[in-house]
């Protein structure tokens, strides 16, 4: 059997998020988030869920690093709950919730696990927002001081740091379109937000290597390549556009680029100006910070050419693949093609940027049967065919270092609730009961020998 070899040192991992998998809420002096004011409106979340419970992994943390350890995974991504640290969002700092995580940070390191650990996960606490949230300049301070708290604390054991999580989702779903905390619909304001979020990444990344000159400090993207409908040229632009206002309006400011004037002017013509949100002296103080680039990675776009009008400020739209393809239960389109072409263009366009994959899964539905086991085998397949791309990618030269997979448990999917299951291991909320799946089990032997097969693999034992 024909396998494919990883480089020495790739790290193999998982990824969580706090609010997606603690629970205690009110444990150890937490303040409120933005989230749980969110999740405790009505009809915000789907089927009434919110985060109070979810995996109860605040409680049970040991169980989740034996967890990791067992899959025998070299590297966790998970996230630090900025209302543990600072309930208030600045000033004091509950040190509380420090000690939690470098509880943490420290049994995974005992057990020869690599700590990945991200700062913004969306979770800001609620009393920010007096000062508007990330609309509010006042937020690039007010995360500064998060990230020198926890790098004061955990600086001399954490090596890879991911200041924000997905700058484009926290401004389109949270400020532009509602459906996320804090729930703003308001063009201007996403646009506000995702610039602030960027000046917190830049402002983080110095406070961290001041502190721990050794790490590596990046910032996780959702990137979705934008492909045309058809060959014809309004649908090529639309793809283009498309492009500035998902990947590069992120991806050329952190790089060191500043911000791509062609989707700068379709904000300008859409809001009349940016200049009372991006001022001079700004892409000096976002770029040039990244020791590597997190690629979130799910699906592609496939974009047509459209009028703008009420609901669509911009001359595009989506408008999905055509013919039969495969999906997952969540209705997306399963594309590894588009993640190595993606990877590849990265190398192209950024060369010398590391690249970790800090996000790539899918949701399907599988509990366990009759055997109490969960044969997903089409998480597998999804699994199988992106490693391959990753590894294509890698072969085509780009330094791809690491792939965490989203996500170690299934959890709470913010607006989402607890319907869409994205785990390696399955949960089972009202009892606790965790199942590693077979996905999770055939992700282990492949993090164990760095090796991709070409078939479809056997399913090992787990424990």
């Amino acid at each position: 059997m024909t396998t494919h070899r990883f480089p020495p040192g790739f790290l193999w991992g998982a990824a969580t998020s706090a609010y997606q998998i603690e629970g205690s809420l009110d444990a150890d002096g937490r303040g409120p988030s933005v989230w749980d004011t969110f999740a405790a409106r009505p009809g915000t979340i789907e089927g009434g869920g919110d985060g109070s419970r979810a995996c109860d992994s605040y409680r049970r943390w040991d169980r989740d690093v034996e967890l990791v350890a067992g899959l025998g995974l070299g590297a966790y991504r998970f996230s630090v709950s900025w209302s543990r640290i600072l309930p208030q969002g600045r000033g004091r700092v509950e040190p509380r919730g420090l000690d939690h995580y470098e509880r943490f940070v420290d049994a995974l390191l005992a057990r020869d696990v690599t700590p990945v650990l991200t700062l913004n996960h969306w979770d800001m606490p609620e009393a920010l927002l007096a000062d508007g949230g990330w609309v509010g300049r006042s937020s690039v301070d007010a995360f500064t001081e998060f990230a020198a708290a926890v790098a004061d604390r955990l600086g001399d054991r954490v090596h890879w740091w991911i200041t924000q999580n997905e700058p484009w989702i926290i401004a389109l779903l949270g400020y532009q379109l509602g459906l996320h905390a804090p729930g703003v619909r308001d063009l201007r304001a996403s646009v506000a937000a995702g610039h602030h979020v960027l000046l917190g990444h830049g402002a983080g990344a110095d406070v961290i290597h001041a502190r721990a000159p050794q790490a590596r400090v990046g910032c996780a993207l959702s990137l979705f390549p934008c492909d045309p409908a058809s060959d014809d040229p309004a649908d090529l632009a639309a793809a283009r556009g498309s492009d500035g206002y998902v990947n590069r309006w992120y991806l050329d400011p952190l790089l060191g680029d500043g911000y791509p004037a062609d989707m700068w002017a379709h904000y300008e013509r859409a809001l009349g100006g940016l200049d009372d949100i991006i001022r001079p002296g700004d892409a000096e103080l976002i770029g040039g910070r990244s020791d590597f680039l997190g690629v979130n990675y799910y699906t592609r776009r496939v974009m047509a050419a459209a009028q703008p009008g009420p609901g669509r400020p911009f001359p595009w739209r989506v408008v999905g693949p055509s013919g039969d393809v495969t999906r997952t239960d969540e209705g997306w389109e399963v594309a590894p093609d588009s993640l190595r072409d993606l990877l590849i263009r990265l190398h192209h366009d950024h060369p010398g940027v590391p690249l970790m994959i800090t996000e790539n899964g899918a949701v399907y539905g599988d509990t366990p049967t009759h055997d109490g086991l969960v044969h997903d085998q089409r998480r597998i397949d999804f699994l199988l065919g992106h490693l391959r791309a990753v590894h294509q990618a890698v072969d085509a030269g780009a330094d791809v270092v690491g792939y965490l997979h989203w996500s170690l448990l299934d959890n709470f999917e913010w607006a989402l609730g607890y319907r869409p299951r994205f785990g390696l291991v399955h949960v089972d909320y009202p009892s606790g009961r965790l199942t590693v799946k077979d996905s999770g089990r055939v992700y282990a032997r492949i993090a164990a020998t760095g090796q991709l097969p070409d078939t479809r693999p056997t399913v090992p034992p787990f424990g």
